[in-house]
C-alpha cells in the first residue's frame, strides 16, 4: 500500500471514530444530543432516554461493532418470553382472516422486510408505504416511517389493528389469542395472567429485540482487519464517511442517527405523502421520514420509504444528483459529483459492508394448534 492510500484509509477510520464519539456515543458510551433537543423536532437524531436495563442481558449478548442494548424495565427478556415473542410474530391468527403475520412483511429471507414495494395485508390490500426491516429495530426509539410510535411494545400493536395490514381489534386479538390453551397456558406462566394488549406486545417486542446484527466486515474492518473489505469496498469506505457524507445521517454503529429527514423521494407526486409531518404539524417535517439502518442493506430491496428505487445503484445515483429539490430538503442532500467508479465504489461498500456472517435467519416456531391443544406445544 503506498504512502498516499495508507493516508486516506487512516483519515476515513478516524472520520469514522468521531462520527461515533460525537453522534453515537460509541467510544465513551455517550448519547450525545444537541441543546435544545426534543423528540419531536424535526430531523433531530432522537436517542431513547437513558435507563437501567431491567435485568442483566447476558443471555442475549449483542454482536461485535453493536452497542449493549436497553430495554424497558417493566418487560425485562427472559428466553421464555423471547420464545412466545416468535410463536405470536410468525402467527397468522393475529389478523382477521388468519392469513397475515407480522413476518408476512417483516421476513427473515427478504432481510426482515418483505421484497416488495409495498406491504400486503388482510384481503390482499395494499398499503402505500414499504416495510421497514426490524434488524437492529431495538435501538430505534421512533418506529414506522414517520415515527407515530415510540418504543417497540407500541409499535407492536399498531400491524395488528390497522385495518389495511391485519384488521383487528385489541380486544379480538386478546380474545383469539386466549381461546388457544396453548397461548393462554403460555402467557399464564410467563405473566402470571391470561393474555392482555399489553402483554401481547411485550412479548413480541421482546423477540424483536433479538432480531440484531452486526460483526460485519465493516466491523472488523474499522477493528483493525485491513482484509475484511475488498479495495473497491474500502474505497467506498473513504466516500461513504468523508466526501458523499452519508454518515451525517447514517450515523455508525447502526447507521441511523434515529431522526427523520427530507430527501426528496416521491415529494413531486400529485398527492405525495407527506410523511412526519402529519405527527407533529411542523411545516419542516414535510416529506421526512425516519433514517433507516444500513446493517443488512443488500438484503432490504427495493429501497426508500415507497419502494421506489428498486437497487443500491439506483439509491446512489439518487443521492448523487441531489435528490428532489423541495422547500424541506434536507440540508446534508446535494449533488455529489461522483464518478461512475465512484459510485460503484460506494454501491460495492454497502453491499460487503454491512452483511454480516451471523445473520438472524430464523425459521419459523411449531404453533399452538387452534383452538386446542393441552398447553404442550
Amino acid at each position: 500500500m503506498n504512502t498516499m492510500k495508507s493516508h486516506r484509509m487512516k483519515s476515513s477510520k478516524i472520520a469514522y471514530w468521531l462520527v461515533v464519539a460525537v453522534f453515537g456515543g460509541g467510544l465513551l458510551g455517550l448519547n450525545w444530543l444537541p441543546e435544545g433537543f426534543s423528540p419531536e423536532s424535526a430531523g433531530a437524531a432522537a436517542s431513547e432516554p437513558l435507563s437501567t436495563p431491567a435485568s442483566p442481558q447476558d443471555d442475549f449478548p449483542v454482536p461485535n461493532g453493536l452497542k449493549p442494548l436497553r430495554v424497558p424495565s417493566d418487560n425485562p427478556m427472559t428466553t421464555e418470553k423471547v420464545e412466545l415473542g416468535k410463536q405470536l410474530f410468525f402467527d397468522p391468527r393475529l389478523s382477521r382472516d388468519d392469513t397475515v403475520s407480522c413476518a408476512t412483511c417483516h421476513s427473515p429471507e427478504h432481510g426482515w422486510s418483505n421484497g416488495e414495494r409495498f406491504a400486503t395485508g388482510v384481503r390482499d390490500q395494499v398499503g402505500g408505504r414499504s416495510s421497514p426491516t426490524i434488524i437492529n429495530s431495538g435501538y430505534q426509539y421512533f418506529h414506522f416511517w414517520d415515527g407515530r410510535a415510540t418504543g417497540l411494545e407500541e409499535q407492536a400493536l399498531g400491524p395488528i389493528t390497522n385495518p389495511i395490514e391485519m384488521d383487528l381489534t385489541l380486544e379480538e386479538a386478546v380474545e383469539k389469542i386466549n381461546g388457544i390453551e396453548g397461548y393462554r397456558h403460555r402467557f399464564n406462566t410467563i405473566f402470571g395472567s391470561d393474555a392482555t394488549a399489553e402483554t401481547i406486545a411485550k412479548a413480541i417486542a421482546t423477540f424483536e429485540r433479538t432480531i440484531v446484527s452486526g460483526d460485519a466486515p465493516f466491523d472488523r474492518y474499522v477493528a483493525g482487519d485491513e482484509d475484511a473489505l475488498s479495495d473497491a469496498a474500502k474505497r467506498g469506505h473513504d466516500i461513504f464517511f468523508n466526501r458523499a457524507r452519508c454518515s451525517a445521517c447514517h450515523v455508525p454503529p447502526n447507521f441511523s442517527d434515529r431522526g427523520f429527514h427530507n430527501i426528496g423521494i416521491g415529494i413531486d407526486a400529485d398527492e405525495p405523502d407527506i410523511g412526519r409531518v402529519a405527527e407533529t404539524n411542523l411545516l419542516g417535517d414535510r416529506g421526512s421520514f425516519k433514517t433507516p439502518t444500513l446493517r443488512e442493506i443488500q438484503r432490504t430491496a427495493p429501497y426508500m420509504h415507497d419502494g421506489s428505487l428498486a437497487t443500491l445503484s439506483d439509491v446512489v445515483e439518487y443521492y448523487a444528483k441531489g435528490g428532489t429539490p423541495n422547500p424541506q430538503l434536507d440540508e446534508e442532500i446535494f449533488p455529489l459529483k461522483l464518478t461512475d467508479e465512484e459510485k460503484a465504489d460506494l454501491v460495492t461498500f454497502l453491499e460487503e459492508a454491512f452483511a454480516s456472517p451471523s445473520y438472524p435467519n430464523i425459521t419459523a416456531p411449531e404453533l399452538p394448534d387452534w383452538p386446542m391443544d393441552g398447553g404442550n406445544n
